[in-house]
């Protein structure tokens, strides 16, 4: 079994046929899937999404790309949203210098509410980082000064620095579909060298999808395919590789309760 730890079932995408994608996902032994706030302003969007699957969990936050239209989202507010039985984590948030979308002071004062609300509740923080890894890392590096706090690094596509200081710090490193793609060599090498125990695998749906479903939507089934890249860039079996990915998504994200095996 495998766990879909970084999804949008939110997005129009997957809207006419929601109960057939997440079907399709419990059939291709994904057993659980976390769909990935990017406004907190539509909470109640990704409660409902939960709340009508017994296998979707959700977070609440606001991805970098929106920091400017909602920069004021409190930690009180995240704090709040966050005691929903069935929201287990915080963000997406962090840093985008690739797109440039919000200006970077505000997307570095959202980023650390977030922070701080996950330190606050126990959730563990779901970072974007692209393009920015040297103020990500200082960020991570002077929060985690002030109190530990549980993270991941989403979709890793960083420097190996980044992927560094996160393990440094005690973060996980999740995996998508670029680590199929033909010229991510040097992502692979990088993912050869993360601890086993701290690898998560994700589709990051609709985007992204892993070779061979590339060029296509993805959806959270396709998760297998980059876990069996993984387990190949490991050494190790599929089964092994889903084993402890799934073992792993479990402690960090603890919030949800254990699966029946």
């Amino acid at each position: 079994m495998l766990i879909d730890t970084h999804c949008h079932l939110d997005f129009p995408d997957f809207a006419p046929e929601r109960d057939a994608v997440v079907a399709r996902a419990q059939a291709a032994g994904v057993a659980r899937m976390i769909t990935i706030s990017t406004h907190v302003s539509r909470y109640d969007r990704y409660r409902e999404v939960a709340e009508a699957y017994d296998n979707v969990w959700f977070t609440v936050g606001t991805h970098p790309h929106q920091a400017h239209e909602e920069p004021e989202a409190s930690v009180e507010q995240l704090v709040n949203f966050s005691k929903h039985e069935r929201c287990i984590g915080i963000g997406e948030t962090g840093l985008d210098y690739h797109y440039d979308k919000a200006p970077r002071e505000t997307a570095a004062r959202v980023f650390r509410n977030h922070i701080a609300a996950s330190r606050e509740t126990g959730l563990p923080l779901i970072i974007h980082a692209r393009d920015a890894d040297d103020d990500v890392a200082t960020i991570l590096r002077e929060e985690m000064g002030k109190g530990t706090f549980k993270a991941l690094l989403h979709c890793f596509t960083a420097s190996r620095m980044l992927a560094e200081t996160g393990l440094e710090l005690g973060l996980y490193v999740s995996f998508s579909g670029v680590v199929t793609f033909k010229n991510s060599e040097e992502l692979r090498a990088i993912a050869k060298d993360v601890p086993l125990e701290r690898i998560l695998v994700e589709t990051d749906a609709p985007f992204l999808a892993p070779v061979p479903f590339r060029g296509k939507r993805n959806e959270p089934a396709f998760v297998a395919s980059t876990a069996a890249v993984l387990a190949d860039v490991k050494g190790i079996s599929l089964d092994d590789m889903a084993h402890a990915t799934t073992q792993n998504a479990l402690r960090l994200f603890s919030k949800m309760p254990p699966l029946a095996i």
